[in-house]
């Protein structure tokens, strides 16, 4: 089977295989994500997350509740995706 047609049963093995870059805004975010919930993949979670902030921009700055509030995001999940806008913020910071 080609790579271009390839199907990846999660994101993490198309980052694998392609390099990060080639990955879409939905496919990174359900990384993080990781696992979804019945019925409701991660990468569905995550697309509902863009859905509703816009952007990675538009999640950046987000208050933790307003994570919780969509459908299988948990505490640990929303932490985690908060933690890594932080290091993005921080990594930011420290070009000079």
């Amino acid at each position: 089977m080609h790579s271009s047609t390839q199907k990846w049963r999660h994101p993490g093995g198309k980052l694998r295989e392609l390099g990060p870059e080639r990955l879409t805004d939905t496919e990174l975010l359900a990384i993080l994500i990781s696992s979804g919930i019945k019925g409701k993949p991660a990468e569905e979670i995550a697309e509902e997350i863009l859905a509703n902030f816009g952007s990675f921009k538009g999640m950046a700055n987000q208050p933790l509740h307003k994570f919780l509030e969509i459908k299988g995001l948990g505490d640990v999940k929303s932490i985690r995706i908060a933690a890594t806008f932080e290091i993005a913020r921080r990594m930011g910071k420290k070009r000079a």
